[in-house]
């Protein structure tokens, strides 16, 4: 299989691992905590436990396994995951991870409010982070969000972006998955890091 249409098998495999996980989660409503997905070879999944052969996507290459929830201080984007992601690592059998977490969106003519909370604070990156998250959960016309950022162990990537709907008749609609180019390269390299 050529490099292109390796890398494009595993972004299709990466995306319908995130559309089952965006399933799974938006049955159970917004305001979670951020939650971990191993994704493993469906094959060995059913190999081990043939009564799951029933409850499992057909024709899925990896499935999507929820991990135990993340220690109480963790947060979508804080600084507690970040070293939590630093200490994750994956046994062999494992071959990606997902991470859905929600967060704070804001348009791009936002940008100035945030430099003038970060200016005085950039020495001190705790501080800055606190201030950056501060003003945009403060700010009008900001949009909650659910990050979806998944790997694989040999290198590629997929973020999609679910933003909340605004109005409530909206709820349960069919879900609106969107990508940005460099969506979350940070999280992506931090997943990335748990398979070295």
């Amino acid at each position: 299989m050529g490099t292109v249409t390796a890398d494009l098998h595993a972004e299709l495999v990466l995306a319908r691992c995130v559309r089952e996980v965006a399933e799974f989660v938006d049955a159970e409503g917004w305001g979670r905590p951020p939650q971990m997905f191993a994704l493993v070879p469906t094959a060995d999944l059913v190999a081990a436990e043939p009564a799951l052969l029933d409850q499992l996507e057909d024709g899925s290459e990896l499935t999507p396994v929820a991990q135990e929830a993340f220690p109480d201080d963790i947060s979508g984007g804080s600084m507690a995951l970040d070293e939590f992601l630093a200490t994750t690592s994956w046994p062999p059998a494992v071959r990606g991870c997902l991470l859905v977490q929600e967060i704070v969106v804001l348009p791009p003519t936002a940008e100035s409010t945030l430099d003038d909370a970060l200016t005085p604070l950039l020495a001190d990156h705790d501080a800055a982070d606190a201030a950056a998250r501060a003003a945009a959960v403060a700010h009008p016309e900001r949009r909650e969000a659910r990050l979806f950022a998944a790997v694989l162990r040999e290198g590629q990537s997929l973020c999609l972006l679910q933003l909340r709907p605004e109005d409530e008749d909206d709820f349960g609609a069919e879900l609106d998955l969107r990508t940005y180019p460099n969506l979350a390269p940070n999280l992506v390299e931090a997943l990335l890091n748990t398979f070295e």
